[in-house]
């Protein structure tokens, strides 16, 4: 399958299952069957239009933002800190969308800033916004709180999407997508279990998105090399088997058909911390591997975070299945989808830049003033 179309399908995937899962993110499964139906949600609640996307989908484009942020000094500089460095500074312009009016003073990394819709609040995580109000970042070696929360796992696609391509790294192993999502996640979260989903997410959707691979197998390779990576550290060791033990529980139920989707979801929790979270989307995914429809209605319809196991679900099955399997209908009235997209294109394409050319071509001039000189990509 073209890559590209996995690159598209994981970051509109997501959005759409953060899209669909936001209007009952706080409701119960009998309160949603109630107002929409016996079924549950199963088509956007638009609004104004629109289909919004949560503070899910707005941090994932901040992610990828700042990855591009990174590469970008990187080849007009030929030097750079961690991608998590960049990251963290566009997380602090994602705050300030929260927290200050359209349009922002004063200098910024991100120009997602120039965006107005980005400044619509839609329920931001109180961790998110209490870490990032400071000038700290948490790292592994000194975590900023005790935070397992999902806010961690939900926004670390893009790093699976581009980590997971380096050229340098052996045959179908981006170990280096684990660890800036590890490091990525660990910006906020700082419980084991708040970064090691991320891990495993970045992990997941590298494989995925560069290639073609069952789903099953993926997971399996997924699971064995997170569990071998943290078993190893004295600081998860306590908490991996915990972590293997729901991820296994997902697996096993999503092929198990006696088990329904209600259940089987409910025993896995209700996703407000990461790793149910991320449980959730897998029993999701893996049970409905070939419909991208029915696997993000499954995953919206209970009593918990819906937005975010949506939208993990979505990242996974849009990799895996990519653009091109996702229903028109949802994607007609997604909000930002064409930000989404070339967010998405510009993950794939990475930085035409360099240290020895001036940027000529329409397309180098574009990127450099997205990414190096970015207060000029919206004036007129």
């Amino acid at each position: 399958m073209n890559e590209l179309d996995k690159y598209r399908g994981c970051l509109i995937g997501g959005a759409v299952g953060d899209a669909l899962g936001y209007p009952v993110e706080f409701m119960t499964l009998e309160d949603i069957r109630k107002k929409y139906g016996r079924n549950g949600i199963t088509e956007y609640d638009v609004r104004n239009g629109v289909a919004e996307i949560s503070d899910d989908t707005q941090m994932t484009l901040f992610t990828a933002t700042g990855i591009l942020l990174g590469k970008t000094r990187s080849c007009l500089r030929g030097i750079s800190g961690d991608a998590s460095v960049y990251i963290w500074y566009n997380y602090r312009d994602w705050y300030r969308t929260q927290t200050e009016k359209y349009p922002l003073s004063g200098y910024h990394h991100s120009w997602l800033d120039g965006i107005p819709e980005l400044f619509s609040r839609r329920a931001p995580g109180n961790t998110c916004l209490s870490v990032l109000k400071g000038d700290k970042s948490g790292t592994l070696d000194n975590p900023i709180n005790n935070s397992k929360g999902c806010g961690g796992v939900m926004r670390v696609a893009p790093v699976g999407l581009y980590f997971g391509k380096r050229e340098y790294l052996s045959d179908r192993d981006p170990l280096e997508a684990m660890e800036i999502g590890t490091e990525t996640a660990a910006l906020t979260h700082g419980h084991p279990l708040g970064y090691i989903p991320a891990a495993a997410l970045s992990y997941l959707v590298a494989l995925l998105s560069h290639n073609d691979m069952p789903l099953e197998e993926a997971i399996e390779e997924m699971t064995y090399k997170v569990y071998r990576e943290y078993d190893a550290k004295d600081e998860t060791e306590e908490y991996i088997d915990d972590f293997r033990s729901i991820i296994d529980k997902a697996y096993f139920m999503a092929l198990d058909k006696s088990i329904d989707d209600e259940n089987a979801i409910r025993s896995l929790g209700a996703g407000w911390v990461a790793e149910e979270a991320f449980a959730i989307a897998l029993f999701c995914s893996l049970r409905y591997s070939d419909d991208f429809e029915k696997a993000v209605s499954a995953a919206v319809n209970h009593d918990g975070d819906s937005d975010s196991t949506g939208a993990i679900t979505g990242n996974i099955l849009g990799a895996y299945l990519g653009l091109s399997s996702i229903p028109g209908n949802f994607i007609d009235n997604l909000e930002l989808k064409d930000i989404i997209l070339e967010i998405a294109d510009d993950l794939y394409h990475d930085c035409p830049l360099d240290s020895w050319n001036i940027a000529e071509t329409p397309d180098e001039i574009k990127w450099e003033n997205k990414y190096s000189h970015f207060d000029k990509y919206y004036q007129e």
